[in-house]
């Protein structure tokens, strides 16, 4: 992918491709949430649909690691996430367990690509770099970077720090990707809203886990700037990624068929 910076925003230096933009309106569920993205990797990949974003707000989950599963207190984590209205789900990526729910606004990126494994670390880098502009122009404090203690740790996790207390930083954003022969799905989630519960689920489970982590890592975009909800930074994704390609829109029923 060649890219070149602009206002501190890595952007396509052609940018031939047309994203259609889908917004799920309601969650089908959390497991066919998760079932519905790889579902649509394989349309993409073979050419039933085009390149698209997926924008929905998920039901209460937290995806596990297939490492997560391994560890002997699984059991037991995944019922501390049903006792707190989160249902325990195991997702395909890599990484250890992250929770979300109404508050955040997952982005489900796919596109087809003939050598999609090639180019799976710059991917990493790039996104997470558009998405942290995004943050950036909405008035957030917003950079890419693993914060220590962070969960589901990751090189490219997008982070906010405090206006008022610069050395408190917040994991705002999680990314993981899925790569196929002919396509890949990059999958964002953005933590905007009401913090204290993904807080709670993931100290209940990497607890039961026995996985150590810093809880005062765990946040969310309003915890930094109050006024921000999930339209407003849907909002600034969307105008983010009009620089990476022309968009459309596109009927989420027409996807389900």
């Amino acid at each position: 992918m060649t890219i070149r910076e602009h206002n501190n925003m890595p952007e396509a230096a052609v940018a031939p491709r047309t994203l259609t933009i889908f917004r799920q309106e309601d969650s089908l569920g959390a497991a066919a949430d998760l079932d519905l993205a790889l579902e649509l990797l394989r349309k993409v990949k073979t050419g039933e649909v085009g390149p698209m974003l997926r924008l929905y707000r998920p039901a209460p989950t937290v995806a596990f690691g297939q490492r997560d599963t391994h560890l002997p207190g699984f059991d037991a984590a995944a019922q501390a996430c049903r006792d707190l209205g989160f249902e325990p789900l195991v997702r395909k990526a890599g990484g250890r367990a992250a929770a979300y729910h109404q508050g955040t606004l997952v982005i489900d990126h796919l596109e087809p690509d003939t050598d999609a494994i090639a180019g799976a670390k710059g991917r990493f880098s790039f996104f997470g770099e558009l998405l942290a502009h995004a943050l950036r122009s909405a008035g957030v404090d917003a950079a890419v970077g693993e914060i220590p203690g962070e969960y589901c740790p990751g090189e490219f996790s997008v982070h906010g720090q405090d206006p008022e207390f610069p050395q408190h930083q917040l994991k705002l954003i999680g990314t993981a990707q899925r790569v196929v022969a002919g396509g890949w799905l990059f999958s964002s989630v953005i933590v905007v809203e009401n913090s204290a519960p993904i807080r709670a689920v993931l100290e209940a489970s990497y607890a039961a886990l026995g996985l150590d982590w810093d809880p005062t890592t765990a946040g969310a975009v309003n915890d930094l700037v109050p006024h921000l909800g999930v339209d407003a930074i849907e909002a600034a994704v969307i105008d983010t990624y009009s620089r990476y390609a022309a968009l459309d829109y596109g009927d989420f029923g027409s996807l389900l068929g």
